[in-house]
């Protein structure tokens, strides 16, 4: 039986701390959901909405689990991640490398409940969530690597739901792909002047002095895409134009993160990169409301 204090390193080792980025990733998960089960003409069932969000908390576990695993030895060079379980030396890379397997472990047999062709797609978000903690070291482009192994719920429900992905699945994980990698470089704005120290790679380093403009640039394409998606699913439905115009409020929100990018300042930007767990709560809402209007009309 571990002791407390172990207990709670492992807790912060998963980030059961930190809820809030677990949300970054679970209404995404829900959007591909409700959207998958509508083009079918109906809402999604209890259980792949319960599966699925549980598959994201265990993901989300793991990839925490091998992140730390894999800056074990420059995380206790970052202000804000010298505190981390192996940068202090609370846990070791061995039992941060067995929570991972444990976790993962953990997630797939959730796959036991859920259609066989959710489980050959989800070796992609197995590979995916254990090799971009190391992109950072490689390329500056490691956001994009989170992106899609954060994003790649989204074809496992379409496969879930629907039994294939199709167009509009690869559109909403496009739009996913450009939000993700704009609020991760917000989150690498927090940390450029450690890693630039340190000799980590981001987006935040790679972008340089045009940082804030891609990632406006990011969001105007996710706004963009999310439009599409919204017009596709709802365009002909009595709502019409009403889910895209909701995006609005999402812009508004965009506006204040970049506002307070400008600044360059640490804390700004991480404020502005967990502002983003509204815009998750919102086109969730937005998608979930249209959804089950729709059905009780019909």
């Amino acid at each position: 039986m571990p002791s407390t204090s172990k207990l709670h390193a492992y807790i912060q080792l998963v980030r059961l701390d930190k809820p809030a980025p677990i949300e970054l990733l679970l209404y995404p998960t829900l959007w591909a959901v409700f959207l998958s089960s509508y083009g079918l003409g109906r809402l999604p069932d209890l259980k792949t909405l319960i599966f699925f969000a549980l598959g994201v908390v265990l993901m989300r576990s793991a990839g925490c689990a091998i992140n730390d695993f894999a800056d074990r030895k420059v995380d206790g060079h970052v202000a804000r991640t010298k505190g981390r379980p192996l940068a202090d030396g609370r846990l070791t890379a061995k039992e941060a490398l067995g929570a991972f397997f444990v976790l993962v472990l953990a997630s797939a047999c959730l796959l036991f409940f859920l259609p066989i062709d959710v489980f050959y797609w989800s070796f992609g978000a197995v590979i995916l969530a254990f090799i971009y903690p190391f992109m950072k070291r490689h390329t500056h482009l490691p956001q994009v690597f989170l992106a899609m192994a954060f994003g790649w719920a989204i074809p496992m429900a379409y496969v879930a739901v629907q039994g294939h992905t199709d167009v509009w699945c690869w559109l909403l994980f496009l739009a996913f792909m450009c939000w993700t990698v704009a609020y991760d470089t917000q989150y690498a704005m927090a940390d450029r002047f450690d890693d630039l120290k340190i000799g980590v790679k981001s987006t935040a380093i790679l972008f340089g002095k045009h940082d804030v403009l891609i990632i406006s640039l990011l969001q105007i394409a996710f706004l963009a895409l999310m439009g599409v998606v919204f017009w596709h699913y709802f365009g002909n439905s009595s709502f019409g134009i009403l889910p895209i115009l909701g995006l609005a409020i999402v812009a508004i929100l965009f506006y204040r993160q970049d506002k307070a990018c400008l600044s360059r300042e640490p804390m700004a930007c991480f404020k502005a990169f967990l502002d983003n767990v509204w815009v998750g709560r919102y086109v969730f809402l937005i998608v979930a409301v249209y959804c089950v209007f729709s059905a009780l009309n019909h």
